[in-house]
């Protein structure tokens, strides 16, 4: 009797086993932060020995810089009105869809110098472009609070679990939103 269905390749399993490795972890950053989370409490959530993790990521530290980094698509609006509207989409799907990775770096980034470098990174290049597009002499000043604004929220929800933010639907939070930072990037909300 042959079975039917095709066996995985060892760089398949590999490759599967790092990328559950890396699920856990992410999970377990963002559910307890960094200092709480060990090798072993990785493990055991991966279904996998601690020297597994160790032997595909050599240390905690290396563990979590690979848990936390995250590509965020750029914002490609060239003016403050599409510039807005990127972001509070942007902000939708974060509200939507729990950003696990982000979370970890989020949690953890005011006991972790390098989770504040992640974060402050990932702000970094939208504040470049949304600073260009405002208007005016202070807009590094207004994509700075934009950020700390839309940051705020993801971990108000998400982490925080503030009552009724926690809860709430992300359509009622964006339009909640959109007035202020319509008004922080001076578009025209016509």
């Amino acid at each position: 009797m042959s079975d039917s269905t095709p066996r995985s390749s060892r760089a398949q399993q590999r490759i599967d086993t790092q990328e559950r490795i890396l699920t856990a972890a992410r999970r377990l950053f963002a559910e307890v932060g960094y200092d709480r989370t060990t090798i072993r409490a990785v493990a055991a959530a991966a279904q996998v020995d601690a020297g597994l993790v160790m032997h595909y990521y050599r240390s905690k530290e290396q563990l979590f810089a690979l848990a936390t980094r995250t590509e965020m698509p750029s914002v490609t609006g060239e003016t403050a009105e599409e510039i807005a509207e990127q972001l509070l989409d942007r902000l939708r799907q974060s509200l939507i869809d729990e950003p696990i990775g982000s979370l970890a770096a989020l949690r953890s980034m005011l006991t972790r110098p390098d989770a504040a470098a992640e974060v402050r990174g990932n702000a970094h290049a939208d504040r470049v472009k949304v600073s260009k597009a405002i208007p005016g002499d202070d807009g590094d000043l207004r994509a700075a609070v934009i950020s700390a604004v839309l940051i705020g929220v993801v971990v108000g929800r998400h982490l925080v679990k503030l009552d009724q933010l926690a809860d709430a639907d992300p359509e009622e939070i964006v339009e909640l939103l959109r007035p202020a930072v319509l008004s922080l990037t001076k578009a025209d909300p016509t």
